[in-house]
């Protein structure tokens, strides 16, 4: 049953679209971002939390 309140153990995940660009920023819940290209493997990256999320993107800057 919703009882209308927000779960707070609820992962929150945000993807931003960096303007003037082809690119998208991935944000995930443990404050984690990166930068891609394709929807795909950011999903990939943000879903599987937390491998890879304190390396930065391979050719990054």
């Amino acid at each position: 049953m919703n009882t209308g309140t927000a779960n707070t153990d609820t992962a929150l995940h945000r993807v931003h679209w960096m303007p003037g660009t082809d690119r998208l920023l991935a944000v995930c819940h443990c404050g984690a971002e990166r930068a891609f290209e394709d929807p795909v493997p950011l999903w990939d990256w943000l879903l599987g939390h937390p491998e890879d999320h304190d390396r930065p993107a391979e050719g990054a800057p």
